[in-house]
């Protein structure tokens, strides 16, 4: 790459969401490919010929993003398998044939404006749906390069390792960065709870997003990106850079059990999408298991996995942890996961709707089978197993939850608080569930009213805003009446700047990417229970998020020390 021409250090803000500094040369990701020619197929163009070559090239797709995510692990291999189930669906191979045939569009063209169409559908849908539309952007670029034998869309490669600026990135795309040469990721769009923020950290690749001025930078030009503060420098001091080169390195591995500097139990544990994402938290020194994400067994299906499949993938994830917590988040379909044989078409607001354990209400088969797998392979094994559903809302729900797992023989049964309702009245809930787990970033969506993929509502998508910290406090009230604990199993337990604050809240296990174990473990073990309990007071009484943010990481010299 040529590097640009230098000038003095210039500071662009956004969002810091994958911590780490790094530097490097900027290497912007390719503008979309431009909508095909609008101009009809040529006089005489068979369009029977003309669908069928659509239809083969989805089918292409549809197969290379399955053989990625079948590559893949943990929340990859899932949103890979998203992507390949949409490259799949047949409305959108359908309506491109029929534009062929009615209009005679060339093939390009019909599948350009048969995305459109899907895409506004799901723009209009809102919530998470919308979300998507992005992903079905990719889908049809990747569909017209396959009909037209051009490079498809994804990463530059300009042969060194450098720092990934873009407009904002697919899912399928991020899912397939390669941390040894992606050094930093810099977008102008996405929220602290979107996809890029999720997987950049599952990575360990730092990341700032909704960062105004990102398209600025120009290729070659080199960069100081700092994922904790959010902040992207450019042309960057000579000591700015030195700093860098000789931060103190970090750990790469958590040296042992969760605890304060005085000795307070937190039990970190790692959050997993399938049976390698278990044996990866295993070797990255995890106590266990907060969050096991089921999904990977049931996307990209047309029906779901028999009982026996889910007995021999739960096995292996126990395996992982002989005598470890394991924590299994039952089915979580619905809303950004949609299943053909779960999900109804057409809800008017998805986000609202049928999703999580409300799922069981229209198909109560497909609960108790999952049950009955994890009870089946919990007998053959002798890791702690405790079961939790998505998205109760009310006591009523817990309780019927509790009751299905008992009919299994799963006597750990709990719930997941991701509603605010749930945080209020945590005591009702866990009057019978015996733990609860927080997911912070469907709590912040529902708490702040914010669809975390819009760069423009970043401000509002962040566990630190004191109207969500509130929640956290309450919910572990609730649990602290019941004698039950509660934990943290979103992404807010991978801050390692926040996670004293959850544990002065009350929280009392924080589960996260593997990648993040290390920091978070080697910040709690530099400060008191009295001294994480003073910070959550200080953030408490903060009264934006940014107050709370920045005076907690004052608060914490250790963070400078590990560049973070």
């Amino acid at each position: 790459m040529t590097p640009a021409v230098a000038a003095g250090p210039l500071t662009l803000r956004g969002f810091g969401v994958s911590p780490g500094r790094r530097v490097g040369a900027v290497a912007r990701m390719p503008d979309a490919p431009p909508a095909p020619s609008p101009e009809p197929s040529a006089a005489g163009t068979d369009p029977d010929a003309a669908a069928a070559a659509v239809q083969g090239a989805a089918a292409r797709v549809r197969d290379a993003l399955a053989r990625a995510a079948d590559a893949a692990s943990g929340e990859a291999a899932d949103i890979l398998a998203v992507t390949a189930a949409m490259a799949a669906d047949p409305s959108l191979v359908d309506e491109a044939r029929r534009r062929i045939v009615e209009t005679r569009s060339s093939p390009a063209r019909a599948v350009w404006d048969a995305a459109e169409l899907v895409a506004e559908q799901l723009r209009a849908l809102g919530g998470m749906f919308a979300d998507r539309a992005r992903d079905v952007q990719d889908v049809r670029d990747r569909i017209i390069a396959e009909l037209l034998g051009t490079r498809p869309p994804g990463i530059p490669d300009p042969g060194e390792p450098f720092v990934l600026v873009a407009r904002d990135l697919a899912p399928a795309d991020t899912a397939r960065l390669d941390p040894s040469h992606v050094l930093a990721i810099v977008t102008e769009g996405g929220g602290p709870t979107a996809h890029t923020a999720i997987l950049a950290r599952s990575l360990g690749i730092p990341c700032v997003v909704a960062v105004a001025g990102a398209l600025d930078l120009a290729d070659g030009e080199t960069v100081l990106v700092d994922g904790s503060s959010g902040e992207v420098v450019r042309h960057p001091s000579a000591d700015a850079v030195a700093s860098v080169a000789h931060a103190v390195s970090r750990p790469t591995r958590l040296a042992g059990p969760g605890r304060t500097a005085d000795g307070h139990a937190v039990a970190l544990l790692a959050n997993v999408g399938d049976p390698a994402g278990a044996v990866a938290a295993a070797e990255a020194g995890a106590e266990g298991i907060g969050l096991f994400r089921t999904e990977f067994g049931y996307l990209g299906r047309t029906a779901p996995p028999g009982v026996d499949e889910q007995v021999d993938a739960y096995a292996q994830v126990f395996a992982a942890f002989p005598v470890g917590r394991v924590v299994i988040r039952t089915l979580d379909a619905g809303a950004d996961k949609p299943l053909p044989f779960v999900t109804a078409a057409g809800e008017p607001n998805p986000a609202l709707g049928v999703r999580g354990l409300r799922t069981s209400w229209v198909h109560p088969g497909i609960l108790d089978d999952q049950l009955a797998a994890i009870a089946q392979a919990a007998a053959s094994s002798s890791a702690q197993v405790w079961v939790m559903a998505p998205m109760v809302a009310t006591a009523e729900e817990a309780d019927a939850f509790v009751d299905r797992c008992a009919a299994h023989g799963l006597a750990q049964a709990g719930v997941m608080v991701e509603i605010p309702a749930a945080a209020l009245r945590a005591g009702d809930l866990l009057d019978r569930a015996r733990f609860a787990s927080l997911g912070t970033n469907d709590l912040v969506q529902y708490a702040m009213a914010a669809d975390r993929e819009l760069a423009s509502l970043a401000p509002l998508s962040t566990p630190w805003q004191p109207a969500v910290l509130s929640l956290v406090e309450l919910a572990c009230a609730g649990g602290r009446r019941r004698d039950r604990p509660v934990g943290v199993c979103g992404e807010a337990a991978a801050d390692p700047a926040l996670a004293p604050v959850l544990v002065g809240l009350g929280v009392s296990s924080l589960s996260m990417t593997a990648r993040a174990l290390p920091d978070v473990g080697a910040v709690l073990a530099s400060v008191t229970l009295d001294a994480c309990r003073s910070l959550a007071a200080v953030a408490l009484a903060s009264r934006t998020a940014d107050e709370a943010r920045a005076a907690v990481r004052a608060g914490l010299p250790v963070l400078a020390e590990l560049g973070l």
